[in-house]
């Protein structure tokens, strides 16, 4: 017993100076409580250590981040509020069981261009990461830098289960659920509180797991965005669990999460899946695959546009053959890469008018990479 308290109070030792507000406290007392074995201890603690460094590498990311796009970018980072927790579990304390139905509060980087006019409108675009379990960081320099130079504000959410927040950030993940409202939320805030934000102006911008929040908010708000751009989006999570590897389910199963298989809770997962609400599109929206997606499957993909294409809705998709960079394949550093991610820029410089849209993949490049 005294060598698992060691093991315990010697993980939070290194990590509550790092904020990591959960290796959290209730981690430790769960587990002196409730001794477990040797295996369970050491995975445990493993968790912990890796939100420590999680925490910590979210501080090195934000630094590099800052480099990169500081010299065109005004940034900051806020804190927003999002809907209460989905898994709200009684802990046994009265003070904090009483307020379980609290908003959760979540981050997001705003990136404003330095040349902007305070008495000038501007259009927004949420630029989400992805997942499962992500955060936004520096490997979206480029795309800040292109977005900036073409005259667009950004938000960058980091919705609930992103990582470099600690363990119960972590696990107050909700996949297809409460995650696609932080986004809205981080819009609305955008269009609240910065006068340079055009209301009618906002759009959407991901690939993967943003890509699949991009096809949710594009669907289900359709009053409050002008246009979305979904990249190799997930799109139907119970076929998407019958390919992928057995573990990926148990990011689904967990306890703090579903808690049940798509054979358990259909109706929950359908609930989560972009596919199930095709009918209810009413905005431009852009779609892209690749036959040799190693993550998302073309297969899939290809059920949210025949879903969308039954429903006689009117979008634009492509679906790319075999591709360098696969699942990355439109975000990675290539001339064929850029030369994709020129045309992403101009099916939403159609809906959002940017003052200074690109005029060729060369002038893209440039304002990316700083030379062509």
């Amino acid at each position: 017993m005294n060598i698992r308290k060691s093991a315990i109070l010697f993980t939070a030792a290194i990590t509550m100076p790092l904020g990591v507000s959960a290796i959290d406290a209730d981690l430790e007392v769960e587990t002196i409580q409730n001794p477990a074995n040797a295996a369970q201890i050491a995975a445990e603690v493993a968790a912990s250590e890796r939100h420590s460094f999680d925490v910590v590498n979210k501080k090195l990311e934000d630094i590099l981040l800052f480099d990169k796009v500081g010299d065109v970018a005004w940034i900051d980072k806020v804190r927003l509020a999002g809907p209460p927790r989905a898994n709200r579990k009684p802990t046994g304390n009265p003070f904090h069981d009483e307020l379980l139905d609290n908003d959760l509060v979540f981050h997001a980087y705003v990136f404003i261009p330095k040349k902007a006019r305070q008495n000038r409108k501007y259009p927004l675009v949420a630029l989400i990461h992805g997942g499962i379990h992500s955060s936004f960081s520096s490997v979206f320099s480029h795309f800040i830098r292109e977005l900036i130079a073409q005259g667009y504000i950004i938000v960058a959410p980091d919705y609930r289960g992103s990582i470099g927040y600690g363990r119960n950030f972590y696990r107050s993940i909700d996949y297809g659920g409460l995650e696609n409202e932080d986004v809205l939320a981080a819009c609305r805030y955008m269009v609240e509180n910065y006068s340079m934000v055009d209301a009618k102006r906002v759009g959407l911008l991901g690939w993967s797991h943003g890509g699949m929040i991009t096809l949710m908010n594009a669907c289900r708000h359709p009053d409050f965005y002008a246009c979305g751009y979904a990249g190799v989006p997930v799109s139907d999570i119970t076929y998407r669990l019958e390919y992928q590897r057995p573990s990926y389910t148990d990011n689904f199963t967990a306890s703090y999460h579903i808690g049940k298989t798509p054979a358990e809770a259909p109706e929950e997962y359908a609930r989560r899946s972009p596919v199930t609400y095709a009918k209810d599109l009413r905005i431009p929206l852009m779609i892209t695959t690749a036959e040799n997606d190693d993550d998302v499957s073309c297969k899939e993909v290809q059920r949210m546009i025949d879903s969308l294409l039954h429903y006689g809705k009117d979008f634009e998709y492509k679906v790319y053959g075999r591709m360098a960079g696969a699942h990355l394949f439109e975000r990675i550093d290539t001339k064929e890469a850029t030369d994709i991610r020129y045309n992403a820029y101009k099916f939403l410089e159609r809906y959002l008018k940017p003052a200074k849209p690109f005029r060729s993949p060369a002038d893209m490049r440039k304002a990316g990479y700083r030379f062509n």
